[in-house]
């Protein structure tokens, strides 16, 4: 069962903030950037060349960051659980935009799989389904940002490094970057092939 009804958690976070950072749950612009930033120093510099899922998209604000930067891959798609952010997100962004839980939905393969912060309300068991069925579906690399710390917190999931470091073994990832130098208790995790 989920930590929080995810649903009402991000409407809620929709009707306060609207369709800004603050909607999907992110302390500010500022900080949505800096992940985003992070995401794509682990990206190839040559993202053109390559397809690329963004997994619990919401309302597609990383294709936007990407379009922005002159960085789009050769094809986006983006997956969120949420109808709302699905309805966004293809409205914003124009783009293939899938309806599914990635916890227990097969993801379509793509050169790279991204997600920013998408896991942050899930249990740690939807953590390791989503990370594996992310991973999966990747041909490059799985690249995320999560919550990271010991703390056992009733409403975000934050995931500690020696459970990151578990699941790459478990995954037998070839190469694993992290990068935790940006903003207090986040983490950025790639899991490379």
């Amino acid at each position: 069962m989920p930590r929080i009804a995810s649903e009402d958690f991000y409407n809620n976070a929709i009707k306060k903030h609207g369709l800004t950072p603050q909607g999907v749950c992110w302390l500010s612009f500022a900080h949505q950037q800096i992940r985003f930033d992070v995401i794509c120093e682990l990206l190839p510099d040559n993202l053109a060349e390559y397809s690329l899922t963004d997994a619990g998209c919401g309302f597609g604000d990383f294709y936007s960051y990407l379009q922005n930067n002159g960085k789009l891959p050769n094809k986006y798609r983006g997956i969120d659980s949420l109808n709302t952010m699905c309805a966004i997100a293809k409205k914003k962004t124009d783009q293939e935009i899938l309806h599914a839980d990635i916890t227990n939905t097969e993801v379509p393969v793509s050169d790279y799989v991204i997600c920013s912060g998408a896991m942050n309300v899930l249990t740690p068991f939807e953590t390791n389904l989503f990370i594996n069925n992310c991973f999966t579906a990747s041909k490059k690399a799985f690249i995320f940002n999560i919550l990271c710390a010991e703390d056992n917190s009733q409403t975000y999931n934050y995931l500690p490094k020696e459970k990151i470091t578990e699941m790459a073994t478990a995954l037998k990832v070839k190469k694993v970057l992290l990068r935790e130098d940006y903003i207090n208790n986040d983490i950025t995790v790639g899991f490379f092939k």
